[in-house]
């Protein structure tokens, strides 16, 4: 059966059954958190509007101090409270505004009464359903939600729920786990209740910083290059993973120069390996999708490694470090740095052989892609038409997966396309991810549209991804968008995207 009013009272655990004070003391704490709790039955509940993406956040402020515990000796919680802090203009604070942490109390005397038997007696010889028939009740914990105060008609087959039961209620019989907001939650390191370790495995969460790159460089433009650096992951890395999309292969390498992976041209079959003092699973995907995953923390420095036979579309990688860790101040300088190619002029490498005892699945053919599409050759540039105007502007809004503002850092040329390495500075319109540094392609040698380096640009550009889902790039065609940037200009953007037809 379901519905209710709510219950209310204080704890009588510590006070003989009959005394009429704990009905006093539990409403005191009720009166304390009650802001904390559910509406009641019947109340409409506020449903919070949606933030609008584009406006900033509020800020938290100081938390409060902890409140008395709700209980006088066994089970109990004390509560805390914080504010946002933001003007009209910002979206609400992300988080939890109460936070809650176990009480070290005393066990309560024996024949006090169970905290949630309690809940349930406040509701004797009171009507429910409408009817005017009595009942007294007492705990029942074969219902669904653990932390609703069901309770049990007793001399009948029938139970009621009664709203939550109050914060600090076992979840049930002899669990560790307390009740709070409706939650069923275990008691973190800290004592905070419903608090994790953070990614370096530390009860004092803000201590860990997160390295997420996206490696780009290192592109040939014929031939094998064999082995080249991609980053260290250092000693005491937590949560790391690797992940390729090409026909490369992934490599790596201990700080004593042993290969752990893919070494000498041998690629290994996927599975578990053990490294600087972590168990590393390799997977490999019949599409070409190579990963390198790990818990850690580890225990010496590891060198991420590519063997490069085509070139690389981009590797993304990430893990944890402890906060002041000495890696954090030096190491990769951008995620797009070109580092020392190893083997250069190396023969594709030999896939494994089968393993003995019977066949195995053959790990994913690798081949260079075919020579890139170039509808520009030297000699036959003509003249660059940017778009312009209202509607060029909504259409190539409409049409590219990503806008952005951006600088460019860097031009080249390979092969027959053009290569500017980008800081992306504003985020107007992502449809996939989009990190700091980004390579921009332009399929042809002619210039057009005219980036200068050093200069700042509103870029629409397209996501391009080959038939083979070997390459992944960022393209901008030779008539894409791409004008200086300006302040009316990121404002005219912003005005053009309400103009996009919505997905199905």
């Amino acid at each position: 059966m379901a519905g209710g009013g709510r219950g209310g009272g204080s704890d009588p655990r510590g006070a003989p059954q009959g005394a009429g004070s704990w009905r006093l003391l539990l409403l005191a704490w009720l009166s304390l958190v009650g802001t904390a709790q559910e509406p009641a039955l019947g109340t409409p509940a506020r449903v919070p509007e949606p933030p609008a993406p584009a406006r900033p956040q509020g800020t938290w402020g100081s938390w409060g101090p902890w409140s008395s515990c709700s209980s006088s000796c066994g089970d109990g919680v004390a509560l805390r409270s914080r504010r946002c802090l933001r003007s009209s203009e910002e979206q609400p604070c992300t988080g939890d505004p109460r936070q809650y942490r176990l009480c070290q109390l005393p066990g309560c005397p024996g024949g006090s009464v169970p905290f949630r038997a309690m809940q349930c007696s406040l509701y004797d010889n009171r009507p429910v359903l409408g009817s005017s028939a009595r009942y007294r009740w007492v705990p029942f914990h074969g219902a669904p939600n653990l932390c609703d105060l069901n309770c049990l008609a007793e001399g009948h087959n029938f139970y009621y729920s009664f709203g939550r039961v109050l914060d600090g209620t076992r979840c049930s019989p002899g669990s560790p786990e307390l009740c709070v907001g409706g939650r069923c939650l275990s008691v973190g390191c800290d004592g905070i209740l419903g608090s994790r370790p953070d990614a370096c495995g530390h009860c004092s969460h803000g201590s860990c910083v997160l390295v997420h790159r996206l490696f780009q460089g290192s592109d040939p433009s014929s031939g094998y290059l064999g082995y080249v650096n991609v980053t260290k992951i250092p000693a005491g890395a937590t949560h790391i993973k690797v992940t390729d999309r090409s026909r490369n292969y992934l490599a790596l390498v201990a700080s004593d120069g042993r290969y752990v992976l893919n070494g000498d041209r041998t690629i290994a079959w996927p599975g578990p390996y053990e490294a600087a003092g972590t168990l590393l699973t390799y997977s490999r995907t019949p599409d070409g999708t190579e990963s390198l995953e790990a818990a850690g923390p580890t225990r010496e420095d590891l060198q991420v490694m590519v063997l490069l036979q085509e070139p690389n579309p981009g590797i993304e990688y990430q893990f944890w470090l402890p906060r002041g860790h000495p890696q954090l101040g030096r190491g990769d300088s951008s995620a797009l740095r070109q580092p020392q190619p190893r083997g250069a002029g190396s023969p594709p490498p030999p896939e494994p052989s089968p393993r003995p005892g019977g066949s195995a699945t053959e790990p994913p053919p690798r081949s260079p892609p075919g020579p890139s599409q170039d509808g520009a050759t030297a000699g036959r540039c003509g003249r660059c038409r940017p778009p312009k105007g209202r509607s060029q502007r909504i259409r190539h809004f409409c049409q590219s997966d990503f806008v952005f503002h951006g600088r460019i850092l860097a031009r080249r040329v390979v092969g027959r396309e053009t290569r500017y390495e980008v800081e992306v500075k504003t985020r107007y319109r992502q449809r996939f991810p989009l990190v700091a540094r980004e390579y921009l392609w332009v399929p042809s040698t002619c210039g057009c549209p005219t980036l200068s380096e050093g200069g700042e640009y509103l870029l629409m550009a397209r996501r391009h991804v080959n038939h083979e889902h070997t390459l992944n790039r960022i393209l901008l065609q030779e008539r894409g968008y791409a004008r200086p940037w300006t302040p009316r200009e990121a404002r005219l953007v912003r005005e053009a995207a309400p103009h996009c037809p919505r997905p199905p």
